[in-house]
């Protein structure tokens, strides 16, 4: 590695900043560093929180008293249906996500994340997909169906108008950018680690995101193609959950729970990083039992696939699955108790010290482990039959969520606030605001399990006196205000330490892990020098560290190439394997966020036509997004390191961006593979399930496209081969002929989903065909678009010996392709005339 030359700190934190300073003004939006679009995500959350939060209270304030005329029964299920989409997808994952966003680059020793643009393009996702939502209130047309969208009631015949298309198009706008975060923090923790940093060395809060990004990587896409299949239903009448037209209403269910349990630890396990990251700081000694939280963490995130069906135990699926789905929701505890476990020792081990941040941890541990008693109670399906529908189920869902969540969420910023601010919060305020979240928290919730024994039903606006129902609201009601204060208190003392707090030194907690190890606020680069990490607590072992990275002592500390640089890491080991370049400010992520937003909008208008323009416009954007890279001008033309220094990740064959590519068509094939799953499902369980008696599908028009597309994937592997072994000659003029030969494999398959005579408005089996011929289709399409860009980009030379990368990354989309279409042939015409349909 290298080491610095002879120059002051000041002038060295100067160049860098000329480099990796943020502009101000309007060029403020096209920044793309992880800690300025951390703060956005965070910002953004904490508004949407305050909404959701404000619709809660209203829902509150009807159900105080019987019978109050306050709010009307649609304009309360549009309260309650918003309530909690806001709540689950606009707040808590977009804010965990933030906070990971914010810090994994900091704990792991790195300058950003490993795909700086898309994080900055999952923010404006984000927040274009939650304002279309949130703007439904407003306008009266907000969703009303429930935060879970259950069919037949969100189908056209039961909710028309657009109400509950704000809900599907704008949540997939949102679950856009959730899966954007998911493969920039997975990608980002395996590849950009600090030397020496194995993974069992990582901090524990890098393994819970690592888990938890995979968890959205592969829990997201079945609610994002269930929101696609309704939207289809609704706006084009695609059958699929409709029984008289051979589908299944609880086809839904199982797409979207497949998802939303998942979805619970997604939220969970980042809160429990928190934990697991602060008790050992105000323990003062090591977390107990690393490795097995470790396994704990990755067990929770292997279960809670499986434990999607106990949402379901009244909806009449059979004994066995009943009592399979209830054990699995049972062992899902060993893993949370070996976690608790270990905190507990921790605590019992260690001299704790009792201020703001740990009455915040103390809090979660008692009211999480009440959820997840109850938790345990639900997972007994006689039990679940009698309480599926009361409140009993809200406080259980309040006591895991917010109180799994929002507790740590709160002790993990005020720990953190020195890095937004440099200075430190009030005590005194702090406590106020916790007492008073803590006691408002519990009366309202606690006290919502008696309502619901009692037989109080959810999603009811008003109820008749006289059930003793009377008492136990009004409890809860005000204990929501008293929560509600609580909150306001923690907001209060958050704003006013930005003018009032006192400065926080280095390390004023004195933390172990090495965001402490930067300014308080930090600079944008986080550290003019890359440390080596030998230790789970580099700073207790060294105090000094953040004093010697800033006077450039270690890796990287020199900016003389003018390139944003971070270390490429191996994902096990640690070691130095490149020099990752990262791309500089861009206002592409902007304006690819900006054009989908008005696919969206003109998709909510009917403007099909517009959508489609639209469609191709992000197309272009996203293209040239992918033009400006490598060894674009505008990249890295120059390919010089220091002396010693390993070579730029283009150079190689092994960037990030192979890894990027990677997690997302992993993504991508549990969406696909999600469709599969619907089509097998309708097969069994649809009662009206209507196969024709001979597939109308060509057969052997799909075998011959088939394997055309098989030798182009195979010739395109031959291809990168010899490019592999040095040997480049005639590269451009291979790439043109796959091209060719892809354009020609993809006009076969078009031909065969315009030949088929298919009725996708009258038969769910048609439908479903329709959509996996045109998801194939679609990505058949771009195979050879990118491959000619690869062409072109060969002729320029931007590709070739000396860049030899991207080929690389366009072979995954033609695998990916390959395998999708034999999966898709195997179940659309083998499967059928297997059993003799």
């Amino acid at each position: 590695m290298s080491e610095t030359r002879a120059q002051s700190p000041e002038r060295l934190h100067q160049d860098f900043h000329a480099v990796w300073g943020n502009p101000t003004g309007w060029r403020a939006l096209s920044i793309v560093n992880h800690s300025s679009i951390g703060l956005r995500f965070m910002l953004t959350g904490t508004v949407f929180f305050l909404i959701g939060g404000l619709l809660a209270m209203l829902i509150r304030a009807q159900l105080a008293r019987p019978e109050l005329p306050l709010i009307d029964h649609q304009t309360y299920n549009q309260l309650f249906t918003l309530h909690g989409s806001v709540m689950m997808f606009l707040f808590a994952v977009p804010m965990v996500e933030g906070l990971a966003v914010y810090l994994i680059p900091k704990m792991l020793g790195a300058r950003d994340l490993v795909f700086p643009r898309l994080s900055a393009f999952g923010y404006w996702c984000y927040l274009f997909g939650g304002t279309i939502l949130v703007s439904s209130l407003a306008l009266g047309l907000a969703p009303n169906g429930g935060w879970f969208m259950y069919t037949p009631l969100s189908s056209a015949a039961h909710s028309p108008g657009v109400n509950a298309d704000f809900w599907l198009i704008g949540i997939t706008f949102v679950e856009i950018s959730s899966v954007a975060g998911g493969v920039e923090l997975a990608v980002s923790i395996l590849r950009s680690r600090a030397p020496g940093m194995s993974l069992d060395r990582m901090p524990l809060f890098a393994w819970y995101m690592l888990v938890t990004s995979l968890m959205i990587v592969f829990g997201f896409p079945p609610l994002i193609l269930g929101s696609i299949l309704l939207e289809l239903e609704r706006a084009a009448g695609f059958a699929f959950f409709d029984v008289a037209r051979g589908g299944d209403p609880l086809l839904w269910q199982h797409l979207f729970w497949l998802f939303g349990h998942p979805e619970v630890y997604i939220i969970f396990l980042p809160a429990a990083g928190i934990v697991s990251t602060l008790l050992p700081v105000f323990a003062r000694r090591p977390l107990v039992g690393y490795r097995w939280l470790v396994l704990a963490v990755i067990g929770t995130g292997f279960l809670s696939f499986g434990l999607w069906v106990h949402h379901m135990f009244t909806v009449g699926i059979p004994l066995l699955g009943q009592a399979f789905f209830s054990a699995a929701s049972m062992l899902v505890a060993v893993p949370t108790g070996i976690q608790v476990f270990a905190w507990l020792a921790t605590l019992w081990t260690g001299r704790p010290l009792f201020n703001v941040p740990m009455l915040w941890l103390v809090g979660f541990l008692v009211i999480f482990v009440a959820g997840g008693l109850t938790g345990v109670m639900l997972a007994l399906v006689p039990f679940d039959w009698q309480v599926h529908d009361s409140h009993f189920v809200v406080a259980h869902m309040h006591y895991v969520l917010v109180g799994g969540m929002l507790f740590p969420l709160i002790a993990g910023l005020y720990y953190w606030l020195p890095h937004f601010s440099g200075r430190l919060p009030s005590e005194r305020l702090g406590r106020w605001g916790f007492w008073l979240t803590f006691v408002g928290f519990n009366a309202t919730f606690l006290v919502m399990h008696w309502t619901g024994l009692l037989g109080m039903p959810r999603r009811v606006y008003t109820y008749p006196a006289g059930l003793g129902w009377d008492l136990p609201n009004l409890i809860s009601s005000v204990g929501s205000f008293v929560m509600a204060m609580g909150v306001a208190m923690v907001l209060l003392d958050i704003g006013l330490h930005f003018r009032f707090g006192r400065r926080a030194g280095d390390n004023p907690w004195q933390a172990d892990t090495l965001e402490w190890a930067t300014a308080l606020p930090p600079a944008a680069y986080n550290f003019v020098s890359l440390p080596a990490c030998t230790s789970r607590h580099p700073l207790w072992e060294n105090p000094a560290l953040g004093q010697s990275i800033a006077e450039g002592r270690h890796g990287l500390p020199t900016i003389d190439y003018g390139r944003r640089e971070t270390w490429g890491s191996d994902p096990l080991s640690g070691q130095v394997r490149e020099i990752i370049h990262l791309p500089g400010n861009s206002w592409l992520p902007l304006y690819a966020a900006l054009v989908l937003t008005v696919v969206c909008l003109s998709l909510l208008n009917g403007a099909y036509a517009l959508a489609g323009v639209a469609a191709l416009a992000t197309l272009g954007i996203l293209l040239r997004w992918s033009w400006v890279n490598g060894a674009h001008p505008l990249a890295a033309p120059d390919a010089r390191t220091r002396p010693g220094d390993p070579p730029l990740h283009s150079r190689t064959f092994d960037g990030p961006g192979l890894w990027g590519m990677g997690t997302t068509l992993l993504a991508n094939g549990v969406l696909f593979f999600s469709l599969i799953f619907a089509w097998f499902y309708l097969w069994t369980v649809a009662p009206n399930w209507q196969p024709p008696a001979r597939s109308p599908l060509p057969g052997l028009a799909l075998l011959l496209d088939g394997l055309l597309l098989g030798a182009i994937a195979l010739g395109f592997r031959l291809l990168l081969r010899r490019l592999r072994r040095g040997n480049h000659r005639r590269l451009e003029g291979a790439l043109w002929m796959l091209a060719a030969l892809g354009l020609l494999q993809a006009a076969g398959l078009a031909w065969v989903l315009a030949a088929t005579p298919l009725a996708p408005t009258a038969s769910a089996h048609d439908a479903l065909i329709a959509v996996t011929l045109g998801y194939l289709l679609l990505h058949c399409a771009l195979a050879p678009l990118f491959t000619a860009l690869q062409a072109w980009r060969v002729h320029l030379g931007l590709v070739g010996e000396r860049a030899p990368y991207e080929p690389a990354v366009v072979l995954q989309w033609w695998d990916y392709c390959l395998l999708t279409f034999w999966a898709s042939y195997f179940a659309l015409v083998l499967f059928p005339r297997g059993i003799g349909a």
